[in-house]
């Protein structure tokens, strides 16, 4: 394969996040990234719809990174777009919508096939050895969970309980209350007993978490503990899980106004923070003595990984 450039927009359930990427034989450069809050699953997520509001901003975002894209000569653009989208009613209509207006051509991915490219990301920079390591992605409209190592994948299952999904099912008081934490908590327990079932299956020594909230986590420890250290220069970074529970008090333990002021906080977050990490803490309670990662990669590299190897 000769140099080419190409894109990949992934359409998240609140960030529609961009790489560009220079490939050349089974290999790429960054060059690239970029994401734009379009927050496609606010005030419909729940009634399985897509508002006007947030088609809009959903175009704005697209329209944003098409600007990005039309400076780096790239010849083929790949969109994928998960939860909000697929689990939509007028899912279909957006995507039509899109493609009339700027011209992309967007795919609608499974959960199960996110869960493969999410992963197909992670392994590129986490070593997985004989061990077995858990990846999450927590995204806006659901969770994914890969149970793999060197091997590759043991178990994989996409759940709909994002942190979008959550805010809008319970609607907590802010700063929240330890009373709906435990509601919160209650409910993952309900609906993820596959999972807990899996867990328990495997000797897992990592809790690998990937992108969104994830980095929002490791940036706030970063910031107390390690205040020199650029995140963006590496590609994983090991979390103390006594400082992702203490992170854990703080976040759950402030209104709105106060996150915001938190050093490392990203602004775009300031609200799904909270059930992300309601659900970081109840999955880590799991795993005993599991060490805990934040993975900088994800869904959009595992996708240009997935268009290299498949010489698309």
């Amino acid at each position: 394969m000769e140099k080419t450039r190409v894109a990949i927009i992934d359409l998240g359930t609140n960030t529609f996040n961009l790489l560009i990427t220079e490939v050349e034989n089974s290999t790429y450069r960054i060059l690239k990234e970029s994401k734009y809050p379009a927050k496609l699953g606010e005030g419909g997520i729940h009634k399985a719809t897509i508002t006007p509001e947030a088609i809009k901003r959903g175009l704005e975002a697209l329209t944003s990174h098409l600007i990005t894209i039309s400076e780096y000569q790239v010849e083929s653009i790949f969109c994928f777009a998960t939860s909000a989208i697929r689990s939509a009613t007028n899912g279909n209509e957006f995507v039509r919508k899109i493609k009339q207006e700027l011209g992309l051509s967007i795919r609608v991915i499974p959960g199960d096939e996110e869960a493969q490219t999410i992963f197909d990301g992670v392994k590129q920079v986490v070593p997985l050895g004989t061990d077995y390591s858990l990846i999450m992605d927590i995204g806006g409209g659901s969770v994914e969970f890969i149970i793999a190592n060197k091997n590759g994948i043991a178990w994989k299952e996409s759940y709909n309980l994002g942190v979008a999904r959550l805010l809008e099912q319970f609607s907590p008081s802010d700063p929240i209350t330890s009373a709906e934490i435990k509601t919160i908590e209650k409910h993952l327990e309900e609906k993820m007993r596959p999972l807990i079932k899996a867990v328990s299956g495997f000797s897992i020594k990592q809790l690998i978490g990937s992108s969104g909230s994830f980095d929002t986590l490791a940036a706030i420890i970063a910031k107390e503990h390690y205040p020199l250290l650029d995140l963006t220069k590496i590609t994983s970074f090991r979390l103390n899980r006594k400082d992702v529970e203490k992170t854990h008090r703080l976040l759950t333990s402030l209104d709105i106004d106060a996150r915001k002021l938190i050093p490392g906080m990203d602004q775009n977050r300031v609200q799904n923070i909270v059930p992300a990490s309601i659900i970081v803490q109840w999955i880590i309670g799991k795993l005993k003595n599991a060490e805990v990662w934040q993975c900088a990669f994800s869904l959009k590299e595992g996708a240009i990984d997935q268009i290299i190897n498949s010489e698309l």
